[in-house]
């Protein structure tokens, strides 16, 4: 069981990235789980001048946020005596579903192009919303450096424990999640670049699979 948890933990991984890609390629320049980055973007706006990557930026951090905290209501803390995949955490998964559902209603409205910055923005937030929600739930595993977002966490961690001596098996996890990261980054620059309009049918698919594989393992 845990096993099939740490292979959905990297599918979640994979959504992260291809949905990060997808918003730096057309909604702005701006990431929707990398806070770190836009924080920097956010600096480096005001620094320019640049009115429309800061509104991105900023707009970005805080549907993040609120995103963090509407997934810790729903899906709570680490308790004694969890099982391996808590229901509650499906429950906040599918809220992050629905949330991408949202935009890829909103995707197709615009054809796939969003140029408005308004547009852009409000899609954007949307899919920082859901993030927020899978970075947060994900906490709800209790397990230390587990994350799908926060992955410049993960590669510290792992790298820490092989400058320790660890064997490379011990960061098999991270290596798994970090690679899956990249994989979605990469599938969904290529969707973004060629394809723009079918953007939104790497997420869904990919957290359907997620959704379906947690009700088999709470079972």
């Amino acid at each position: 069981m845990e096993r099939r948890r740490e292979l959905l933990v990297v599918l979640l991984a994979v959504v992260s990235g291809a949905t990060d890609a997808v918003g730096f390629i057309s909604l702005g320049g701006s990431f929707t789980s990398v806070m770190t980055g836009n924080m920097v973007l956010l600096g480096l706006s005001a620094g320019q001048r640049n009115g429309d990557l800061a509104a991105h930026a900023a707009a970005a951090i805080l549907a993040f946020v609120i995103g963090v905290a509407v997934g810790t209501r729903i899906a709570g803390s680490p308790r004694e005596g969890d099982p391996v995949w808590p229901r509650a955490v499906t429950r906040a998964l599918t809220v992050e579903y629905a949330l991408f559902v949202a935009f890829a209603v909103g995707w197709e409205i615009t054809g796939g192009r969003p140029t408005a910055d308004v547009t852009q923005v409000a899609l954007l937030a949307l899919n920082a919303i859901a993030l927020g929600i899978q970075s947060a739930t994900i906490l709800r595993f209790g397990i230390p450096g587990l994350s799908t977002t926060y992955m410049t966490g993960t590669l510290t961690t792992a790298v820490a424990r092989l400058a320790t001596g660890r064997r490379p098996s011990d960061v098999a996890r991270q290596a798994e999640i970090l690679g899956g990261l990249i994989f979605g980054a990469a599938i969904g620059a290529v969707i973004a670049t060629h394809a723009i309009r079918f953007s939104p049918l790497l997420q869904l698919p990919l957290l359907s699979v997620v959704l379906v594989g947690a009700r088999r393992i709470s079972r």
